[in-house]
């Protein structure tokens, strides 16, 4: 959508950027002339990232392995990305876990792994960036990756709409307080844009009986009838990121075919299942984790 060269002279460091989506707006901030930066947990998942991403486009790819719920890991990463990057000018909150499940189920450690890795991770990352900002006095862009039943609600996926509600108010207080130094905070919110085994993790279709299996396909639920594709995704990222929209701040922009128009809560078709069912599924959810 945009002109090559359209990040010339810009970092954007993307969390959870060594797979699927993240890797997607990795390879097109690259295609438009930004440095990148990722960070993940896994070495092995951002070596092989950072090899595949350079062989693509010929760009700049700096890693640095972390978890986003270690702040101090975090704060490390930031100033090793401005380092060997030469700066930092946008950040990309990604990292995301989710489970799929009754509430009633949840230990308080599953709840908290959410919560910490979603909303407290993306607080670590943005606290780092935007103190080195203001310190410097250097206009920056956040923008969070939020979710369409962070606004709604959603059954059976509580402690992600949680944290992805909290995410959306960071975003919108911070447009506000940080704006004044040239700070700006925005948020997408994804409908269904599937990633290789990512749903299949996520809930294994093959544990529910036909009936109920048909609901998992998403694009069946969606207005304009398909699922969206990662080219989509990139164009909304790199035009949120980008100084042709320098005048959107606090907004959260959903992208989802119309999605949560039709049925809001994208999990709530799940009280379908009946309570002894969710033995087995959990079950199989843990054998493809």
């Amino acid at each position: 959508m945009l002109a090559p060269g359209t990040f010339d002279g810009k970092t954007v460091l993307i969390t959870g950027g060594g797979s699927g989506l993240g890797l997607s707006m990795a390879e097109g901030l690259l295609r438009l002339g930004a440095k990148v930066c990722l960070m993940s947990r896994s070495e092995d998942k951002l070596q092989a990232a950072s090899e595949k991403l350079v062989s693509q486009t010929g760009g700049s790819v700096f890693t640095f392995s972390a978890d986003v719920r270690d702040a101090a890991k975090v704060e490390e990463g930031i100033r090793y990305f401005i380092e060997c990057a030469g700066g930092l000018h946008a950040v990309v909150n990604n990292a995301a876990g989710n489970f799929i499940s009754p509430t009633e189920r949840l230990s308080a450690n599953a709840f908290s792994s959410i919560i910490d890795t979603v909303l407290k991770g993306s607080i670590h990352t943005t606290l780092a960036a935007g103190k080195y900002w203001i310190e410097k006095k250097q206009p920056g862009v956040f923008l969070n990756i939020a979710t369409t039943y962070a606004s709604t609600g959603s059954a059976f996926v509580v402690p992600s709409a949680t944290a992805k509600a909290g995410l959306i108010a960071l975003t919108r207080s911070l447009a506000v307080e940080w704006g004044e130094y040239g700070i700006r905070s925005n948020a997408i919110a994804p409908g269904p844009f599937p990633t290789e085994g990512a749903w299949s993790r996520l809930f294994p279709k093959e544990a529910l009986p036909p009936a109920l299996a048909d609901k998992m396909d998403f694009a069946s639920r969606i207005p304009i009838g398909r699922v969206g594709n990662h080219e989509e995704l990139v164009n909304l990222v790199t035009f949120l990121l980008s100084d042709f929209s320098a005048y959107i701040n606090g907004e959260l922009v959903t992208i989802d075919g119309g999605e949560w128009l039709q049925g809001a809560g994208e999990f709530n078709w799940l009280k379908a299942v009946p309570h002894q069912m969710w033995d087995a599924i959990e079950k199989a959810t843990r054998k493809g984790a």
